[in-house]
């Protein structure tokens, strides 16, 4: 079989794996509305809770500002919706509630998001969440 052919030529028939992958599905509407939801319950009770224990916490609001953005692009809207669901949700990869361990599956989340993502963040994202962390950390 030459590098062209396709395995299994009868499984997913009209699949094209040189096709450009568009982002709208790999975005569930239903999923979004969702984390959306979840983040909108949950966002800023946490983030006053955890804004001087954890070195994310102007990355984290900076995807929030963004997210709530209407000029943010909708696939990378629902990538960060989805980051920040992961956050609020109490039950994660590592309990919170974990000394030391806690966030860093968290932080690793919001990490890849901004590398791949981060051209979406301008300036006004970072300076919000740059004042909102001060304002967090002074009460």
């Amino acid at each position: 079989m030459s590098a062209g052919e396709k395995a299994s030529p009868d499984v997913n028939p009209g699949f094209d794996p040189e096709a450009e992958i568009a982002p709208g599905r790999a975005l569930v509407p239903a999923v979004m509305r969702l984390n959306e939801q979840r983040v909108d319950a949950g966002f800023w009770p946490k983030i006053r809770r955890v804004a001087a224990k954890v070195p994310f916490a102007r990355e984290a609001l900076a995807v929030w500002f963004c997210a709530k953005d209407e000029d943010t692009p909708i696939a990378a809207k629902g990538m960060m919706l989805a980051a920040l669901a992961y956050f609020v949700l109490p039950t994660d990869a590592l309990p919170d509630f974990i000394a030391g361990l806690g966030y860093t599956d968290d932080a690793a989340v919001f990490m890849a998001l901004m590398s791949v993502l981060g051209k979406n963040l301008k300036p006004r994202h970072h300076e919000a969440a740059k004042r909102v962390v001060e304002q967090l950390r002074e009460e």
